[in-house]
């Protein structure tokens, strides 16, 4: 098994989802719960997440078959999708393929189920998260390192369950200027996965082009 590469997939799934600021959101939408009802929801949103990933990563290049694509078009523009979120990341601002649009945000005070929608998708598991989960899940069957996908795929679902089950507890100890400060380094890494997808799927699409 390559370690590095599900080094690759935790960081990866880390950096495009971040849990670290999810937490601040998952406090806003679960204001008012009991501790115990915080707790259940944030379980719930890590099962939701971790089945939509189960599902992105078996089903998602047999769907892509289903229309007609290829993994690499699904890369190039998979890569183009977490390069937008990347720079929206960048410049401190909240991407609408993960926040949603300002429609979709009205209805956020009035979801019943929080743990499902918003929470789980689109803010965690939105457009880019799913990108990268066919994606790399593609490449480890090609590659032999399926093993190391799956690890570092539960390796990040074990941490995203932590995080949001202690959510009221790094809400007190985390600063606004660190979660800046990560959004702004998650978004320089998600920069560079972007980009390697893209040149990845060009190289793929236009073998001459490197020459």
């Amino acid at each position: 098994m390559d370690v590095t590469f599900a080094i690759k997939i935790f960081s990866a799934l880390f950096a495009i989802i971040n849990p670290i600021a999810g937490v601040p959101i998952f406090l806003s939408l679960t204001a008012g719960m009991a501790p115990g009802e915080q707790r259940r929801t944030a379980i719930l949103v890590t099962i939701t997440v971790a089945i939509g990933s189960v599902v992105s990563a078996l089903a998602g290049t047999a769907i892509l078959e289903f229309f007609g694509l290829t993994v690499n078009n699904f890369r190039l523009a998979g890569g183009l999708v977490v390069l937008l979120l990347a720079l929206s990341l960048l410049n401190g601002e909240d991407s609408p393929a993960h926040a949603g649009s300002a429609a979709e945000q009205k209805t956020y005070k009035t979801a019943s189920n929080v743990a499902f929608y918003p929470m789980s998708i689109p803010l965690l598991l939105g457009p880019g998260s799913i990108a990268t989960l066919v994606v790399y899940a593609h490449e480890g069957r090609s590659t032999g390192q399926e093993m190391a996908f799956w690890i570092g795929l539960a390796a990040f679902l074990i941490v995203l369950a932590a995080m949001m089950i202690t959510a009221p507890f790094i809400g007190r100890v985390v600063s606004p200027t660190v979660m800046s400060v990560t959004k702004r380094l998650m978004g320089m890494i998600l920069a560079a996965i972007g980009v390697e997808m893209m040149v990845t799927s060009l190289t793929a699409l236009f073998p001459g082009w490197t020459h």
